[in-house]
């Protein structure tokens, strides 16, 4: 990866934001009514799609699950970007406020403000419940919100990223889908680009700074967001909308060879490049493999 300049990176970045910033208030109609026979994701992107059990729905269940999946990845996404303004913040607290990559920050904080907003209000508008991760994770949520640096800070946003912006590019592109999901992500993947570039570049730069003995350490803290971002994608609790146990539904998705490909799919690209970073091994590997991602 060739290394521009921090703050000439930063300064077109900021210029970027300036000239494509979007007001989900604004750009969204919030009050139009959902259509009656669209999904709100592609049906084969569905955790369940291929196996019985989607064969047993019927048109209207199978929306319905794909709505809740929608509203567990935004609550996922809502989980995670929460964790990123505190880690950005954070950073920005031990910067020069003058120099354009503190600046950045702070902008991508305030894109980051929207996207949450927006989020809540799209789960809001489907009348789903807030799908949250388990008190381990949470801890540990608040526990990398509060602590983590360098590489695994920064490793652990792409993740989450990426990810979710390979489902969305899909879906924004998808004119069968349901109008809002559509806008919601169109939004999410213009501003999330910036997102990407800027924490791809630093990441790379806190590779190049960190020791053999760091790395070894934030291998296994990245590997574990990996797992968290990949099993709980999707929480088990989305099956209960469809009259499916929440333990049969999240054993068929993993065994699903279709959601197996989904999951590999949209975490190609941020995968190819921790490898090339060498982030991904050792210890973690257990984690990776039980995560889909790989």
């Amino acid at each position: 990866m060739v290394l521009s300049d921090r703050s000439q990176t930063a300064t077109r970045l900021l210029r970027s934001s300036a000239s494509h910033s979007y007001d989900p208030e604004v750009e969204i109609d919030w009050d139009a009514p959902l259509l009656p026979d669209a999904f709100f994701a592609p049906e084969h992107r569905s955790s369940l799609y291929g196996t019985p059990l989607w064969d047993g729905l019927t048109p209207e269940q199978r929306r319905t699950l794909t709505k809740h999946e929608v509203a567990s990845i935004a609550s996922l996404g809502v989980w995670f970007e929460t964790i990123l303004m505190q880690l950005l913040l954070r950073e920005y607290y031990r910067q020069d406020p003058t120099a354009p990559h503190a600046q950045y920050a702070l902008t991508e904080v305030a894109d980051e403000c929207r996207h949450s907003v927006m989020f809540g209000r799209m789960i809001e508008k489907l009348g789903c419940p807030v799908y949250r991760v388990g008190a381990f994770d949470n801890g540990l949520g608040k526990w990398i919100a509060a602590t983590a640096t360098g590489p695994r800070m920064y490793a652990a946003i792409l993740i989450a990223e990426e990810i979710l912006d390979s489902l969305q590019r899909e879906a924004a592109a998808d004119e069968s889908l349901q109008p809002l999901v559509r806008m919601v992500s169109r939004i999410h993947v213009i501003e999330e680009a910036r997102h990407v570039r800027y924490a791809r570049e630093e990441l790379a730069r806190q590779v190049r700074a960190a020791g053999r003995s760091r790395l070894a350490h934030d291998r296994i803290i990245i590997a574990r967001a990996a797992y968290l971002t990949g099993r709980r994608l999707i929480s088990p609790e989305v099956y209960r909308s469809v009259g499916i146990d929440p333990r049969v539904g999240a054993r068929a998705a993993r065994e699903n060879p279709y959601f197996r490909e989904t999951m590999r799919w949209a975490g190609e690209k941020v995968v190819a490049f921790l490898k090339d970073l060498d982030l991904i091994g050792g210890p973690g590997m257990a984690l990776w493999r039980r995560s889909g991602l790989l």
